[in-house]
């Protein structure tokens, strides 16, 4: 199973929005822009939303069936572990294999030692294509990135291997995630990292480094814009020196992670995916969630009460939704307003606070953020709402197809 060059990964909570969000891509597709869907549901959304990774292969088959879609598709196992992964097994054909928890541990001394040995020869000046200077490496260079990522990369492979022996070889994508680090990689450990993945048989074909600055959930890019122009350019070029140095899929990738909403960065990636010809996967994440609640406001009725529930019942609970996600959002109480105050906006008030457009004045990033870890409150409404989805599925889809397809797949891939 090869991916093709350009897929976008959808988060989709609730599993009501498969239809609209292939939409998207299938008028991104009539347009010209050859954009593969991939859905994806992580095991913590599983399990707070209630739902099995099998209904996420059904809604995807279900709006695959519906639009008559003859694409390639993908079911995303997303930031799965061993201890995660049975479940995904049957209905998924994409793992994103998640070994964060082992990043910065040292692995056995006996590895460490046979890596630097067998990579020895890279403890020199390398040249790679199209750097502005070659890599230099030593073999104290080799073992202190070695002693950051093996261990990590090894448990990658275990993961690799079980989900293997469970579909066969060849019958799903793997990918590799190593954004949830303490920083940014450098293109030398970006390298060595590409070749502990071949040496552990992980025929990787999407990679997620980690880049610089904030890529907070559903909100833009906090940071220094020429230095992940930089950092992004970087990546590509160490992928492809990789891909044959190594004996890497010729169709490995970078994959940007919490993706959505980076709308200062989509320039740079479109113009640098353009230069070198590569390919591209970014996960979008939660940003459909929003769009249902945007949608919900905007209906009115009992679609704007519930909007306004889930906020006010997420307020007291403050920490405990927004503590699993610390790394990536940045959401300041006092920034957030009343529920007394959300109480009394109309439809329109609460969905441009919520919408991302920051030429809004309404627009308040931090109401955004909070909205976008507070699933969990509308988890526990259960029929409610998802009746309300239902009834109010019109206004919800236009939201949903319109955010992916004209502010993500149009500025990225167009």
């Amino acid at each position: 199973m090869t991916i093709e060059k350009f897929t976008i990964g959808m988060g989709d909570r609730f599993g009501h929005q498969g239809n609209a969000q292939l939409e998207s891509v299938a008028r991104a597709n009539a347009a010209g822009i050859p954009v593969f869907p991939t859905w994806n549901k992580s095991n913590r959304e599983h399990t707070i939303i209630g739902t099995e990774p099998s209904s996420l292969r059904a809604e995807a088959d279900a709006a695959v069936a519906a639009l008559g879609w003859k694409g390639a598709y993908y079911v995303d196992a997303d930031h799965i572990g061993l201890a995660t992964v049975d479940r995904f097994l049957e209905a998924s054909n994409f793992f994103t294999l998640d070994v964060a928890d082992y990043t910065g541990k040292a692995a056995e001394a006996q590895a460490l030692d046979a890596f630097v040995e067998k990579h020895k020869g890279w403890a020199t000046r390398v040249e790679i294509a199209g750097l502005s200077e070659p890599l230099c490496l030593n073999a104290d260079a080799l073992r202190a990135v070695a002693a950051k990522f093996l261990l990590a990369i090894q448990k990658a492979g275990s993961i690799y291997r079980h989900v293997e022996k469970a579909k066969g070889a060849g019958n799903f994508v793997t990918e590799v995630s190593i954004d949830e680090t303490d920083s940014p990689q450098t293109p030398a450990e970006l390298l060595l990292i590409l070749a502990m993945i071949s040496d552990e048989g992980i025929p990787a074909q999407t990679v997620a480094p980690k880049f610089t600055g904030r890529f907070n959930k559903g909100v833009d890019y906090v940071g220094d814009i020429a230095k992940f122009e930089k950092e992004f350019e970087e990546d590509i070029l160490v992928i492809a020196h990789a891909v044959s140095a190594f004996g890497l899929p010729s169709s490995l990738k970078l994959s940007v992670h919490s993706g959505s909403d980076k709308f200062s960065l989509y320039p740079v990636i479109n113009r640098l995916v353009k230069k070198h010809g590569c390919g591209l996967h970014v996960k979008t994440a939660g940003t459909t969630w929003l769009e249902e609640v945007i949608g919900l406001a905007e209906a009115g009725g009992e679609g704007l009460a519930i909007a306004k529930e889930i906020y006010a019942g997420a307020l007291p609970h403050f920490d405990e939704l927004v503590g699993p996600y610390a790394a990536v959002v940045d959401i300041s109480p006092a920034r957030l307003p009343e529920a007394s105050t959300v109480a009394g906006w109309t439809g329109e008030e609460f969905a441009a606070a919520l919408r991302h457009d920051q030429t809004c004045a309404a627009y308040n990033a931090d109401f955004r953020q909070f909205i976008h870890v507070s699933f969990k409150v509308a988890a526990k409404l259960g029929a409610r709402y998802t009746d309300a989805l239902k009834a109010n599925s019109a206004i919800i889809a236009r939201n949903v197809t319109g955010n992916l397809l004209d502010r993500h797949i149009h500025p990225v891939f167009g």
